[in-house]
């Protein structure tokens, strides 16, 4: 027997007793998940503002973006806002795009990210390539954290998705923090409900 076998022949001879694995349980109270979520997406640059329903977001979207000269919006219940834009297969004809407004299906206060779908953005660069992102979820779709958001998602109906947080960042150049460095200079969350 060579050095090797007598080595591998002890370590298989010492193997520790198999255990069974421990519940995890990843639940952190009944603590407010929208303060939470608002607390965190703020701190990174993004903002938020709460609405009781869409035509609040009408009315945001028509005082603070009315000089905007491209809005895209992918939600039939915002279609006044600016119509529902119609995706062609060429990426390049969103490079004029001011302000995109889309549907989340879920925010996470842990890290005051939301996952949204390739079905929801009508294109999958238009979250990346537009000035300003606006993304609209209900307060009721806030999970406390990843491993819970996890449990949510269901990878084998969407071919693409993603979690969004924020504007890009970037403090490389003279350790001055840069917003929107890459993708949407800023990231607006509308929170509908009570």
């Amino acid at each position: 027997m060579s050095s090797r076998e007598k080595i591998l022949a002890t370590v298989q001879a010492n193997q520790p007793n198999d255990s069974p694995l421990p519940e995890l349980h990843f639940s952190v109270g009944e603590d407010n998940h929208v303060d939470r979520f608002k607390t965190v997406l703020s701190g990174i640059g993004g903002n938020v503002v709460e609405v009781a329903d869409r035509n609040q977001i009408h009315e945001f979207i028509k005082l603070n973006f009315s000089e905007s000269k491209r809005i895209v919006n992918t939600i039939p219940d915002l279609a006044a806002v600016s119509g529902i834009h119609a995706f062609e297969n060429d990426p390049h004809r969103l490079e004029d795009v001011d302000l995109a407004i889309l549907q989340g299906h879920f925010g996470v206060a842990e890290n005051g990210a939301i996952w949204i779908t390739e079905d929801r953005m009508g294109d999958r660069a238009l979250p990346f390539i537009t000035q300003h992102l606006a993304l609209v979820i209900d307060k009721k779709e806030i999970v406390p954290n990843l491993h819970e958001a996890y449990f949510r998602l269901d990878t084998s109906a969407h071919q693409f998705g993603t979690f969004i947080a924020g504007p890009s960042k970037t403090a490389d150049i003279e350790q001055s923090l840069v917003l929107g460095a890459h993708g949407p200079k800023s990231l607006l969350v509308f929170l509908i409900g009570q």
